[in-house]
């Protein structure tokens, strides 16, 4: 999680355009950005003449009026959810409604969310008109959507992998900007984990991650990403050693240069990592505090 000036970054002029990505994939950046959206959801569209929308994106009817004119002679048959937060898939009826896709992806996931997020509420509207469960797959002219179960960001995530280009939508779960938020009570981080780990055995030779920019080299980031989470939860337990035993104690002190705007958000994925030790016997809560167990 970065704070920069978006006004500021070359995105900041793509909104409204749809660009070129590689020979079967083009993206239109959602005008949405945040602290947690980076400049904004990238919708994807996959082929060329019949395509697949992946994500289309928050409830912007300027987004999917300039979506539906970029595609203007070409035909929609498959709108893609990797997930259900509220910057993914909320434009999909609208975009239904204009051209008769279905809806098609990550299973319905509707729950209460008390966290700092704007937009990380679910999607009550979604109704898939099919489920996809992992290694199923949608196709059309030149390519093929198969479906990577990633549970951890959400339970209900899934990546899509484009086999004509050795390519793979990741979502939320690798994002080209910035660590994933894993939020408790939906977001697990043994799952997230987990998830890495599947990606990182995978041959995949580009990521289109829905925010930020292509990860060129899927492996050596997948293996940073965990590196990068291996350490945090080293962070936590050497804080709680400390007498740091409640979480803003331990945001404050291991993201001690990070945008305090987004400390709320560090701390879902600090409850995370507290929640994944205590299943594995490390730690232990009384109250809002925490305490290491001897376990390891």
């Amino acid at each position: 999680m970065k704070p920069m000036d978006l006004a500021s970054h070359p995105d900041s002029a793509a909104y409204g355009h749809l660009q070129a990505r590689s020979p079967l994939v083009r993206r239109l950046l959602a005008r949405n950005p945040s602290p947690f959206t980076f400049t904004g959801t990238g919708t994807f569209v996959v082929g060329h003449g019949q395509v697949a929308v992946i994500d289309p994106g928050p409830d912007d009817p300027a987004h999917v009026r300039a979506l539906i004119a970029a595609l203007a002679g070409e035909t929609v048959s498959h709108i893609v959810i990797t997930h259900t937060h509220m910057d993914h898939s909320p434009a999909a009826p609208a975009l239904k409604a204009a051209t008769g896709a279905a809806i098609v992806g990550c299973a319905p996931l509707v729950l209460a969310d008390d966290g700092p997020r704007a937009d990380a509420g679910f999607d009550a509207s979604y109704a898939p008109d099919r489920v996809l469960a992992d290694g199923e797959s949608v196709a059309g002219p030149g390519w093929t959507l198969t479906a990577v179960a990633t549970p951890g960001h959400t339970s209900n995530h899934l990546c899509f992998a484009l086999e004509q280009e050795r390519a793979l939508f990741t979502g939320d779960h690798v994002m080209g900007w910035s660590t994933t938020v894993v939020a408790p009570p939906d977001g697990d981080m043994a799952a997230y984990m987990a998830s890495l780990e599947k990606l990182l055995a995978r041959d995949d030779a580009i990521y289109h991650p829905t925010h930020g920019e292509p990860v060129t080299e899927p492996q050596r980031f997948v293996k940073h990403l965990l590196a990068h989470r291996r350490q945090r939860e080293t962070q936590v337990l050497r804080a709680i050693g400390e007498g740091l035993v409640t979480i803003p104690q331990m945001v404050s002190a291991m993201y001690a240069q990070v945008d305090k705007r987004l400390h709320p958000a560090a701390g879902r994925s600090v409850l995370a990592h507290l929640i994944d030790l205590e299943r594995r016997g490390r730690v232990a809560r009384s109250g809002e505090a925490w305490m290491t167990t001897g376990e390891s």
